[in-house]
């Protein structure tokens, strides 16, 4: 191994002088580095001194006003990073009571963290949801006051415009007693007596996150939300005891025709070892008449549901007709790992042929990549080119790049479609993508050695020239690559 090499070994070769003399003359330049350093430092002294130093910074992100523009973005994050990294990894394990209140701390700064930050790559958020999942860890190790800890759960997940309380109960609930419990039913029995503020336009604002997004023009607006916020905190507490009937009893008839409210109550039956009672609502919602969207997780239901009561040919038959209106993969291959040896290559078979003249083109292309069967894929491509969809270059981006080495015809074709688009409907914003696609389109001319029915490139760019011949800004782009 080098002795070059910038790895642990290396650097204590080195020696802890040279090691401290390099920690300060870093520090110096940075004040980020600073900061790690002593909180490092701190941390020798014991939880309690590394806590203080951590208080304070909490308290300063707090106090900070200014924007924070995309190029401070970068440190912002280090900093929010490593003071989670000192809550959770170098005070909780010797202090979890103060490394609770820490991290407390910690989340509740998200709002106005978020209102002088531009997270629009999510990084901010994951640090916050980050923080509420540590909360598992510390709660078997805390002993706090029941009553004062269900009111701050209450209260924090009763304004949670950012989302940032998301899930704290999945985390912090082994933290509470029955006797918190109980504050926690009290807390939302106090919230339901309290009277609803005067009807007026604020309270009928409808929130995405913080924000209002418009007003209700309901005058009942207010109570109907007030209901389910309360119907929500009773099926939290529900799910802390393990009371499903309890879940349960906070929908009506007309909710359980819901097809996600009927997953959730499906699921906690299940695990309940109550399949029986499973099957019949979740049935219930896939035939009602003009039924809404049913979604994964009612699939995901069903299939549990069936399972546990070892109904195999209704699983088997489910997962068949699942795959064949949507080409997932993971409906075949649940479906294939049930069938013994030599079935599951006739049902594959089947799949695949399927698949290939299935109504929905785009499906059946991103069945074949993700299976994968890139020779299917391609064929696919060259039998069905004028199903080849030009604005799906979400689709066909990715396709011709994973079918360009063994099957260029295929690949081409797709850049084809996506640049004859972008030129018929002058989307200049797409030029640079167009001029990329011609240009891999005239390397992979050299490697095909039949178009068949389709034309050759040269011909492809005689069309193109007699079509667009005044698209200036793509034909300069291809010119100059």
């Amino acid at each position: 191994m080098s002795k070059k090499a910038l790895n642990k070994q290396n650097l204590v070769a080195l020696g802890a002088d040279r090691l401290a003399d390099l920690c300060l003359e870093l520090g110096e330049g940075s004040a980020e580095i600073k900061r790690r350093l002593r909180l490092e430092l701190t941390h020798a002294a014991g939880p309690e001194a590394l806590a203080h130093e951590v208080r304070k910074r909490i308290a300063t992100i707090r106090r900070s006003t200014s924007y924070v523009e995309w190029n401070r973005t970068r440190p912002l994050i280090r900093d929010l990073d490593t003071q989670l990294t000192m809550i959770a990894d170098k005070i909780a394990p010797g202090a979890p009571d103060t490394a609770f209140d820490l991290l407390w701390q910690f989340v509740e700064l998200a709002p106005s963290v978020y209102e002088r930050t531009d997270d629009s790559n999510g990084s901010i958020g994951d640090i916050f949801r980050d923080a509420v999942t540590r909360f598992e860890d510390l709660a078997p190790h805390i002993q706090p006051n029941q009553p004062v800890l269900a009111e701050r759960i209450f209260a924090a997940m009763s304004d949670n415009g950012y989302g940032e309380w998301d899930g704290l109960l999945d985390y912090i609930g082994s933290a509470l007693t029955p006797d918190g419990i109980v504050a926690l039913k009290d807390a939302v029995d106090t919230y339901e007596a309290a009277p609803l503020p005067e009807d007026s336009m604020e309270s009928r604002a409808v929130f995405v996150g913080a924000e209002p997004v418009g007003y209700s023009l309901d005058k009942d607006w207010s109570a109907k939300r007030k209901a389910d916020e309360i119907r929500r905190w009773r099926q939290e507490i529900a799910d802390l005891e393990g009371d499903v009937d309890a879940f349960l009893s906070q929908f009506d008839v007309e909710q359980l025709e819901n097809p996600t409210f009927a997953a959730d109550a499906a699921t906690r039956l299940i695990a309940a070892n109550r399949a029986t009672e499973a099957v019949p609502i979740l049935e219930t919602v896939r035939d009602t008449a003009g039924k809404r969207f049913i979604p994964h997780t009612w699939d995901e239901a069903y299939v549990a549901a069936l399972a546990a009561l070892d109904r195999k040919e209704e699983l088997h038959a489910f997962r068949w007709q699942r795959f064949s209106e949507t080409l997932a993969p993971s409906y075949l291959r649940d479906l294939l790992k049930a069938l013994p040896d030599f079935d599951d290559i006739e049902m594959e078979e089947k799949a695949k042929a399927l698949a290939f003249s299935h109504r929905n083109f785009e499906a059946a292309l991103g069945f074949f990549l993700d299976w994968p069967d890139r020779k299917l894929a391609a064929d696919l491509i060259t039998a069905r080119v004028d199903e080849l969809d030009g604005d799906a270059y979400h689709a066909l981006t990715p396709a011709a790049d994973a079918l360009q080495h063994d099957h260029p015809l295929a690949a081409t074709l797709c850049r084809r479609a996506m640049i004859r688009y972008t030129l018929d409907k002058a989307r200049s914003t797409r030029y640079k993508h167009a001029i990329q696609h011609f240009a891999e389109c005239a390397s992979a001319d050299a490697y095909i050695e039949s178009y068949g029915q389709s034309i050759d490139h040269v011909a492809f760019t005689a069309e193109l020239k007699a079509k667009h011949p005044r698209k200036s800004g793509f034909w300069s782009g291809v010119k100059s690559t």
